[in-house]
């Protein structure tokens, strides 16, 4: 599996620990970027998304609002 996966998450967010959580059950290597440190970071997913929330996932450019279990498999074709 070779799509590049980024988890943009706070420590904190329950449904941003649920989706790595996943991730790794489901053995997708992915980043984290958690946007509570990286200022940059969290202006730059919040222009792209239109979103304040967390977690939003970037699958090869491809964003996922929220822990959308579905919608991720599908994404990833697992």
């Amino acid at each position: 599996m070779d799509k590049k996966v980024i988890v943009y998450s706070t420590p904190t967010c329950p449904f941003c620990i649920r989706v790595k959580q996943f991730l790794k059950e489901s053995g997708i290597p992915f980043e984290d970027i958690d946007i509570s440190q990286d200022q940059e970071k969290a202006e730059e997913i919040i222009k792209r998304s239109g979103q304040m929330g967390v977690p939003i996932i970037d699958i090869d450019g491809q964003l996922i609002v929220g822990f959308d279990k579905e919608k991720i498999k599908e994404v990833l074709g697992i």
